[in-house]
């Protein structure tokens, strides 16, 4: 998949291409569905197939901003990294910018989609809308495809046991520990990734060292505080692990929530290298243990779910 930034000027060539746009936030499977509807007309009828999105978020930008963390599912590397398991053939990021964000939806067809892409097709869910004030639904796009000559392709709504798909409730479902849930609805575990970074050794002297994740943008959501199990891979090799999101009340009196995990089966140094953890299960919530032997024993425990 080739990646190239859009800035308002175009660094790609022109070329008769299928197109989807959006946030496309922990590229769930709601997502998932309109690009491989994408992808699959590119193939059928000798287009590129492209993913337009935006980074950063748009909320960061629009109304002023946000005042707190977005509570983002998917950092740019990880949307990368779902996109590329697609099959896209090219990822536009658009650098989304106060300037960029006042451009009509009929602009923003006009020049990006067509005139600098080279769209023959759009591909939406049935409840898409950009541009300024989410103008450029079904109806716009359709017009503008009259006019300009490409075809615009609807995809229906997904459901999972009828309830409705959004990143909003997949939020939901990770701020209650329900990770078994969320991941139906995201179709793969959710990630956690980030540089691991030097702690306060507390770990180790337990006989449990952890590798502390620093994730790359604060606006990434953690779940609820918590053990969870979950797995990485390192040099190739796959691990399981046990993580825990929160604040580590029984060794830091601080109340900063940290990411840490220790990795079953690896020994050795991670300090500065990129990690990414796949969430598969909430195990426990995070306690105050009476004693560092008391949570010598806990995280024996959670080894065992974690083996299971």
């Amino acid at each position: 998949m080739r990646i190239v930034e859009y800035d308002g000027q175009a660094r790609f060539p022109r070329e008769p291409s299928a197109v989807t746009v959006g946030s496309f936030d922990g590229v769930h499977r709601g997502h998932r569905k309109i690009i491989s509807r994408m992808v699959s007309i590119a193939r059928q009828r000798g287009l590129r197939s492209v993913v337009v999105t935006f980074e950063p978020h748009p909320r960061r930008v629009l109304k002023g901003g946000v005042s707190g963390p977005l509570g983002l599912l998917t950092t740019l590397d990880e949307k990368v990294e779902l996109l590329q398991a697609e099959l896209v053939d090219m990822l536009c990021v658009v650098r989304f910018t106060p300037e960029f964000a006042v451009r009509s939806s009929d602009n923003f067809i006009r020049s990006l989609l067509v005139g600098e892409i080279g769209a023959e097709c759009v591909v939406v869910g049935y409840d898409h809308g950009f541009g300024r004030n989410r103008s450029g639904g079904g109806d716009e796009l359709r017009r503008l495809g009259n006019e300009l000559g490409f075809d615009v392709v609807e995809v229906d709504e997904v459901r999972i046991e009828h309830e409705h798909f959004s990143s909003t409730r997949i939020r939901s479902l990770l701020a209650e520990g329900r990770m078994e849930e969320a991941n139906s609805f995201l179709g793969a575990p959710y990630m956690i990734s980030g540089t691991v970074v030097e702690g306060e050794g507390n770990g180790r002297t337990i006989g449990f060292p952890t590798a502390n994740i620093l994730p790359p943008d604060p606006h990434k959501l953690l779940p609820k505080a918590g053990v969870y199990a979950a797995t990485t891979v390192i040099d190739g090799n796959a691990y399981r692990a046990i993580m825990n999101v929160g604040v580590r009340p029984t060794v830091s009196s601080l109340g900063v929530t940290t990411v840490e995990a220790h990795i079953l089966g690896w020994s050795g140094s991670l300090y500065g290298r990129e990690l990414r953890f796949s969430l598969l299960r909430f195990l426990r919530d995070e306690k105050k243990f009476d004693s560092l032997d008391a949570l010598r024993e806990q995280i024996e425990k959670d080894k065992k779910g974690v083996e299971l």
